[in-house]
């Protein structure tokens, strides 16, 4: 019997996203890919594990006892991928959209001080664990909730939120947007990584329709092409500057709250060390950038 672990990440993949097609996003491979695998697995153990529908997807009886021993073989060896890491050259963190913002200037800094032989990696992820749930990072940026048991999170702070309209539209020429400037336009959305949901609005100031997108590479061509308007935290603001796109503090948004998440089991001294680091790295840039001095 050969069970390689990539038949496990992608069983467990699939439970947690529910369909093949995320598992492969979270896994950075092919929807066959992942397809195959689960097949591979369910034809080693002779078994079938997973019942699959048009609308979902459900673990057989059989298939749940090897759901919970796959995720424990995969915790153990994300806890010798982390030991090793630890012990090795890089200490990984990825984000979404933007890092810290402006703080990661000065956050690596301070790292690179406190661990000189530790070298701070920073990874873009679309994954919605940020590459936690495959052990390919140490700590993930997060500014939505995750809602996964085998990760835990520590608050860091609040950031604002920005809007970021083409320099062309009149609304680059206010030196601050409120909620109710978006109500009847077209607001660029992703809804996977992005901070933009339709209940930020009441009823009567919403935008008039959304655009999907995936990642902020797709949600700044859109928004500078003058198709959408859209709304992010400073840190986008701060980090993904781009020719045809004024940014504008939001006064009356809720802020948007910074987490880092980790492995809930066994975290590291680095990973504590990181988050004490960065959490200073707020308190030391509380204040939001003046209203109306946003990038531009």
């Amino acid at each position: 019997m050969n069970i390689e672990l990539r038949y496990l990440r992608a069983l467990v993949a699939v439970v947690d996203a529910q369909t093949f097609t995320d598992a492969a996003i979270d896994l950075g491979t092919s929807q066959a890919a992942v397809s195959r695998s689960v097949a591979a697995l369910e034809r080693v153990l002779g078994l079938r594990i997973l019942e699959r529908t048009t609308r979902n997807i459900t673990p057989t009886a059989a298939g749940e006892r090897i759901i919970e021993h796959a995720r424990r073989v995969l915790d153990d060896v994300a806890l010798l991928e982390r030991e090793a890491l630890d012990q090795g050259v890089e200490f990984r963190v990825s984000y979404a959209w933007s890092a810290l913002g402006r703080r990661t200037v000065a956050l690596q800094r301070k790292w690179e001080a406190t661990h000189p032989g530790v070298r701070l990696v920073w990874v873009q992820s679309d994954a919605p664990s940020g590459g936690l749930s495959n052990g390919s990072v140490q700590l993930a940026v997060m500014r939505r909730p995750l809602n996964d048991n085998r990760f835990a999170s520590a608050l860091l702070g609040t950031e604002a939120r920005f809007a970021a309209v083409a320099k062309e539209d009149a609304l680059a020429r206010k030196r601050f947007l409120r909620m109710a400037d978006f109500a009847g336009r077209t607001i660029a959305v992703d809804h996977r990584t992005g901070t933009t949901s339709d209940d930020l609005w009441s009823a009567g100031s919403r935008p008039a329709a959304e655009r999907l997108v995936h990642g902020v590479d797709e949600w700044l061509t859109l928004i500078s092409t003058g198709q959408a308007i859209g709304m992010s935290s400073e840190a986008t603001a701060a980090q993904n500057p781009r020719p045809g796109i004024t940014y504008r503090p939001v006064r009356d948004a809720p802020p948007i709250s910074v987490f880092l998440a980790f492995q809930r089991h066994g975290p590291s001294v680095l990973v504590a060390d990181f988050i004490r680091l960065a959490r200073e790295a707020f308190d030391a840039d509380a204040t939001p950038q003046a209203a109306g001095h946003g990038p531009s």
